[in-house]
């Protein structure tokens, strides 16, 4: 059988319901890999060309139990709803219902989110908050690091994206982000902003690209070991 770049197939040989492999060729890769990708709920498994797929996935099938003890150990979604703790720029903060149907606020000292409305409407509502407060904070940090870098004004949108925290389009000018990172601790919220914008210079994740993000926020890897052990949890919120 012939695979392809970006094909999903069934974990299981046989088909039928059960884990998710996602086919994946980076040229950059040395050897036959397998991650589990958390967030999108999948193992993606990895080989330096499409001629090295069909090993790769026959790999993978011998570590159907590592992968799918991994997968059922990733953080399950959690709605948002009063009563709920959750993290806002890495300090936690207390879902509290109010009556009526008025917005979601921040009030008593950042430590708690208040907000009309019930079930779904409660929920949309805090996180219309959400996406506003981190609107805020990464337009402030992406016009920090343009203008130390000398880079021109550029669009920025905020989003509910699964498999990135942000993405960058330097020929149309524009960041994507996440609206979930605002949940992370400030410097990890900085660095990616700081990601983003490294982009603008450098379209790839070449050593020249990292030394420009080493520029804007010094040593950039505590920053990315974070999301990577926490994003699944930030993804869960609110699924």
């Amino acid at each position: 059988m012939a695979y392809r770049d970006g094909q999903r197939l069934p974990l299981d040989e046989r088909g039928g319901p059960g884990p998710v492999l996602r086919l994946s060729v980076n040229p950059r890769a040395r050897r036959l890999s397998v991650r589990i990708d958390a967030r999108a709920g999948e193992a993606v498994v990895i080989a330096p060309s499409e001629r090295g797929l069909a090993q790769a996935v026959a790999f993978a099938r011998s570590k159907g139990v590592w992968i799918s003890e991994r997968l059922a150990a990733r953080p399950q979604g959690r709605p948002l709803q009063p009563g709920q703790v959750i993290s806002l720029k890495g300090r936690p903060v207390r879902l509290e219902a109010t009556s009526g149907a008025g917005a979601a606020r921040l009030v008593e000292d950042g430590t708690v989110i208040r907000s009309g409305g019930e079930g779904e409407a409660y929920a949309r509502r805090v996180e219309n908050l959400l996406k506003r407060l981190a609107r805020d904070v990464l337009v402030e940090r992406t016009e920090h690091h343009l203008r130390t870098l000398g880079q021109r004004p550029v669009r920025v949108s905020i989003a509910d994206t699964r498999s990135r925290w942000g993405s960058c389009s330097p020929h149309n000018r524009t960041i994507r982000y996440s609206w979930r990172v605002v949940m992370a601790p400030p410097p990890v919220i900085d660095y990616l902003a700081a990601h983003e914008v490294g982009h603008l210079v450098h379209a790839d994740h070449s050593p020249a690209y990292w030394a420009v993000v080493e520029r804007l926020i010094g040593d950039h890897r505590p920053f990315r070991r974070w999301l990577r052990d926490h994003g699944a949890a930030l993804h869960a919120v609110g699924r």
